[in-house]
């Protein structure tokens, strides 16, 4: 009685106004695809590409210094003293300022400046991802701040639970990452943990099992691969591979053994609904409203999230994709390293099965070098390794460092494993229907 009681005090022109305007901007921005100058994209893109076009070599000057403040940020605040891995990190950041340094003022030696390498990563990764990541933290304090998402938790709950072990809310995240760009999903997920209402082991699936590449970094892939002729056929057995595979994931180790505990050590769990879902979910939103901060201060602390996510993948993905492409291109390193998954490309009988499986190894450097590796082969292996890359998740190149850059507490030995059982239960998902539809 009591909460019924409570209820109309929520039900005010102003909640519902603030609920209404904000989440529909929020979905429009993110996820509602518009035509503009002949690119089909969400707003925040065509929002992110003006805002490169209008700024020009400004937009290089911001990734820099965003750069070197990420490179001298683990030594600012001693983080580069936790771990082994966190010096690793810390050491990679600083080779990636100095990278970046010589690539936007075209000093170094020819390998680094050759179109394929250092201004390759500039202009493809760190400049969207670093305009992105701020820009985009503006319009989710609108999508996740106003009661979008306890709404839509409670209707999806149902859903969520049951197959991927995850609250109702976690399907804003899951569609932010494959429509929008796994950054904004992680930018998402990491503030919905801080705030108590995704345990360890939520956020953890989340990040790891919803944060693939967007739609339209899809479409690269796809006319990489020449698979563009058959666009609906790869995005839709791509997005039902990548969620089967996720539930599939959230059953094993080590996602499975991780603990429901929340961040500060008290949460918000979400309420398990029997009936009247859509009333529920309605008072939900409205007591959200009711208590979320002003635009102004959830826009400001959005931001500065992103601009710490920025700063922390930038300077990582400029000297591990570096690094990748040089073991990818002038090494032997992954020939060999492909004899991994040789054993299970050569079962699935999959053409080409040695490229195939380098190309899988590579999947864990970047989520676009494999298209590269398989290129010239047959369309079913093209298919294979183009659905592959995306439902893998797991790259080095940015990814992980987006992941580990966040409060999630996961291991990134915990992260390859769940990279590796990705890549073998895709592989064995995906292989039979390309020969069936192909």
């Amino acid at each position: 009685m009591m909460e019924n009681q409570a209820e109309p005090s929520y039900q005010s022109f102003k909640n519902i106004f603030r609920f209404s305007l904000f989440s529909i901007i929020g979905i429009f921005m993110f996820f509602i695809p518009i035509t503009v100058n002949g690119k089909n994209s969400i707003p925040l893109d065509h929002f992110v590409t003006w805002v490169r076009e209008t700024v020009g070599f400004g937009a290089s000057v911001y990734v820099l210094i965003m750069v070197i403040l990420g490179a001298a940020y683990p030594f600012y605040n001693k983080s580069w003293k936790k771990s082994t891995v966190d010096l690793v990190i810390s050491l990679f950041k600083v080779l990636g300022a100095i990278a970046t340094v010589m690539v936007v003022f075209n000093i170094g030696p020819a390998w680094l400046m050759a179109e394929d390498m250092g201004p390759y990563w500039l202009n493809l990764l760190l400049i969207p991802i670093g305009v992105l990541v701020p820009i985009g933290a503006v319009f989710l304090a609108l999508l996740v701040g106003y009661g979008l998402l306890e709404f839509i938790g409670a209707l999806m709950q149902p859903i969520m639970r049951p197959i991927w072990k995850t609250p109702g809310r976690s399907a804003i995240d899951a569609v932010a990452s494959f429509v929008g760009s796994y950054s904004i999903g992680l930018l998402i997920t990491n503030r919905v943990y801080k705030e108590g209402k995704y345990t360890k082991r939520e956020a953890a699936i989340i990040a790891t099992g919803f944060s693939t590449v967007s739609a339209t970094f899809m479409v690269v892939v796809a006319n990489t691969l020449d698979l563009m002729s058959i666009w609906n056929l790869y995005f839709w057995i791509t997005l039902v591979v990548t969620f089967t595979v996720t539930a599939i994931t959230v059953r094993i180790w080590p996602l499975s053994k991780m603990k429901d505990e929340y961040y500060s050590g008290v949460g918000q769990p979400e309420v398990m609904i029997k009936d009247n879902r859509l009333k529920h979910a309605w008072n939900e939103a409205m007591k959200t409203a009711e208590h979320a901060p002003n635009l102004g201060k959830n826009i400001v602390a959005n931001v500065k999230d992103g601009l710490l996510m920025a700063m922390g993948i930038l300077p990582t993905i400029m000297s591990i994709g570096l690094l990748g492409f040089i073991l990818v291109n002038q090494t032997p390193v992954f020939d060999y390293a492909g004899y991994i998954f040789y054993p299970l490309t050569f079962i699935l009988q999959i053409p080409e099965p040695l490229l195939a499986a380098k190309a899988a190894v590579v999947n864990l450097i970047d989520m676009f070098v494999p298209s590269l590796v398989v290129v010239d082969t047959s369309l079913e292996t093209r298919f294979i390794i183009g659905t592959l890359s995306i439902s893998a998740i797991m790259f080095f190149s940015s990814l992980i460092p987006c992941i580990i850059s966040t409060e999630i507490p996961i291991k990134i030995s915990h992260l390859i494993i769940v990279w590796f059982w990705r890549t073998v239960f895709t592989l064995i998902i995906v292989t039979p229907i390309a020969f069936l539809i192909l």
